[in-house]
């Protein structure tokens, strides 16, 4: 079992930057890549961005160039720097960890962009 726990969500201004992090704990040396995917109001849950246990990225086209996922191995976390963000940003995040046998999810955590 892998278990997640996300930080980071919160209110901020349109042009604005947060960072969210995941900390993974349990079998985490099942994992192979951790990534966020996030989920509006009455749409579906999308990638944002995902990181290989060797460090190769794959983000939405709608993040590249402003959002950067990055992967601390040591401390067991995944982040995600977003910059410039916009209203159509709002939804929730929620952090992933795959093995090769599932999808692990965190509980997810509230991002509104707002002035």
């Amino acid at each position: 079992q892998v278990q997640l726990v996300e930080s980071g969500g919160g209110l901020v201004q349109p042009g604005g930057s947060l960072r969210l992090s995941c900390a993974a704990s349990g079998s985490i040396f099942r994992i192979n890549t951790m990534g966020w995917y996030r989920q509006a109001p009455g749409k579906e849950r999308g990638l944002v961005a995902r990181i290989s246990s060797d460090g190769t990225t794959n983000y939405a086209d709608s993040m590249k160039g402003r959002f950067t996922i990055s992967r601390d191995n040591a401390k067991n976390t995944v982040y995600l720097q977003m910059n410039s963000l916009k209203p159509e940003d709002t939804a929730v995040y929620y952090c992933d960890a795959l093995t090769n046998v599932r999808h692990y999810w965190g509980q997810g955590t509230q991002v509104t962009v707002s002035s």
